[in-house]
């Protein structure tokens, strides 16, 4: 029995679950944390079959007694492992388990890495499921000349390398980054990679680890290069899929990516921005950041929808919900850093009902400069009470500002309710809807055994975003003319259904798909550049304002984020 006999030519092996007796190799890695323990082997001696690969991972499950370079033989049992847990939906990672190892000798030269590179990764990301399973590419023979996903799978737990790598995700607290093997492949303005689409998965990006000391990982930033070569064996694990676990670093080299600063609007310019500052309490040592991000980077909004701002005690979950030791904490900062005295309004959720962090209550908050612009107060908002709309004077009104919209809806169980209130504008009433959907938590990744991945999260949002829509027709039936912003966190993509739902037939518009193509991002995921955070304007502001979209990259691409989101600003003249 050899290890190409083991793999076998799909991703299950033939033998799983069964014994194997003697199957010979040389000790590539070893893995002596976590709770992975074991090492990878490789066959000197590979077969002409393109499809089996020729190492595989040895789970030991306690500190590997072998070295590098060790000839072995093992016997034990074949198992394919699942990361994450079957309900995932993730691929299984061929290994074997309850080794007996026998040393035959030491000190061999280990099998010379396969490289990774423009040439050998095929530009066709994954066939299509079978139906008959599901779905599932499991049983599928492998492709890895016509599939990225079937040549990775061909060289599981063998030996590769990738030469100056462009880091498109910055290093995180894990020590992971993401580098990209095809330097053009939907390359972003700042060097990063673009996912524009459900058929755009990006078939260079490579998950980068170490087996060495995690101190030693380098920090890099989107557009950082890790020059030279950095190899060792490919796993496959639940956060990210195919990874190198490198035994050997490349050097990082500085990109030089710097934060962006946006422009200052002018006298008669509403600037509206939504900023999600990522679980917020007052424990938190990020305020001054947060303030010197709001008064600089974005330049004082007049307005700035605020999510994930938690209740005053953070994640201790005790009753409390109030957040305004939170808000007030960073409205001071922000006076420190320079900017105005913004005032605020929110409308506190009932404990432990709008997701999150369990003990956070994170709500959405409205801070806005009162030099600049004022709110409309109309007393009836509360946690549980649906905000409506009237006609006065012709002009429409909301029944409450602050008000939640639709809080009762099912689609809001379990996550934030969204939050409408009236503003004025150089005598212009703007209605802003400050929304956080349903997280994509849950939903099968990019590398799954089925293919195409199920979006199970997008069930919930499609009827957040009907909700939302729904209520923004009310205002423009009372109102064809009015200026209506729907902005936030919408954890969905701006091609996306959620985003179509939104939109609906013209009610509102994404007005980040102002922006060119590689501009169109606000977060950054495993080496795909995306869009999550949105500002949704309605057609007076789209047609009869002369308005700019800025996406102000200041968190997505560095290893010292404050927030793993961009904020986005809208200018425009009401």
């Amino acid at each position: 029995m050899r290890v190409h006999d083991i793999q076998g030519t799909t991703r299950i092996s033939p033998f799983a679950g069964q014994k194997v007796t003697d199957v010979p190799g040389i000790v590539t890695a070893t893995r002596t944390y976590g709770s992975s323990k074991g090492f990878w082997m490789q066959d000197p001696t590979p077969d002409d079959n393109p499809a089996t690969s020729e190492g595989v991972f040895v789970f030991t499950s306690s500190t590997p007694k072998v070295a590098v370079g060790d000839s072995v033989t093992v016997t034990g049992t074949v198992s394919e492992y699942v990361p994450g847990g079957t309900s995932s939906g993730n691929q299984s990672l061929t290994e074997i388990t309850k080794p007996v190892i026998a040393t035959v000798s030491t000190g061999n030269a280990v099998p010379a890495p396969v490289v990774i590179d423009e040439r050998s990764v095929p530009d066709h990301y994954t066939p299509a499921g079978d139906t008959a399973a599901a779905g599932s590419v499991n049983g599928l023979p492998l492709e890895p000349e016509t599939y990225a996903l079937d040549y990775y799978e061909s060289l599981e737990g063998m030996n590769v390398q990738v030469s100056d790598g462009r880091v498109v995700t910055a290093t995180d607290p894990y020590s992971e980054l993401w580098v990209t093997v095809k330097p053009r492949e939907h390359r972003t303005h700042r060097g990063g990679t673009l996912y524009g689409s459900y058929d755009s998965q990006n078939t260079g990006r490579l998950q980068i680890q170490s087996l060495g000391s995690t101190a030693d990982f380098p920090k890099a930033d989107v557009g950082d290069t890790l020059t030279g070569t950095t190899t060792g064996p490919l796993d496959f694990n639940q956060f990210g899929g195919y990874t190198l676990v490198a035994g050997k670093l490349g050097t990082l080299e500085s990109g030089g990516l710097e934060r962006e600063t946006t422009r200052e609007q002018s006298s008669r310019e509403l600037a509206v921005a939504t900023y999600n500052v990522e679980n917020l309490d007052p424990s938190d040592a990020t305020f001054d950041k947060h303030a010197s991000a709001i008064v600089n980077n974005l330049q004082s909004p007049d307005i700035v929808s605020l999510e994930e701002i938690q209740d005053n005690n953070g994640a201790k979950d005790d009753g409390t919900v109030d957040a305004n030791e939170t808000v007030t904490k960073l409205i001071d900062a922000i006076v420190a850093a320079g900017g105005p005295k913004y005032d605020w309004r929110s409308i506190n959720p009932v404990n432990d009902q709008d997701g999150g962090e369990p003990g956070g209550n994170i709500r959405q908050v409205f801070l806005f400069n009162p030099q600049r612009v004022s709110f409309t107060d109309r007393a009836g908002g509360g946690s549980t009470t649906a905000v409506g709309v009237t006609k006065v004077h012709g002009k429409a009104e909301l029944t409450a500002s602050p008000g939640r919209v639709d809080p009762a809806n099912a689609a809001w169980t379990n996550s934030r309710k969204p939050l409408a209130g009236e503003f004025v504008f150089r005598g212009r009433t703007v209605f802003v809807i400050a929304n956080h959907l349903n997280s994509k938590g849950g939903d099968q990744a990019l590398t799954a055994q089925y293919q195409p991945p199920v979006r199970g999260s997008e069930v919930q949002r499609h009827a957040q975003a009907t909700a939302v829509n729904a209520f923004v027709k009310d205002i423009l039936a009372v109102q064809k003319n009015a200026d209506v912003i729907a902005l936030g966190d919408m954890n969905d993509f701006e091609f996306s259904g959620t985003t179509q739902i939104l939109e609906g037939d013209g009610a509102l518009w994404s007005a980040i798909k102002s922006l060119p193509r590689r501009e169109r991002y606000t977060y950054d995921y495993q080496g795909n550049q995306q869009v999550l955070d949105q500002i949704l304007i309605s057609p007076a502001i789209r047609r009869g304002c002369d308005f700019e979209y800025d996406s102000v990259h200041i968190n997505s691409e560095f290893h010292d984020q404050i927030s793993d989101h961009d904020p986005q600003v809208l200018r425009f003249r009401p």
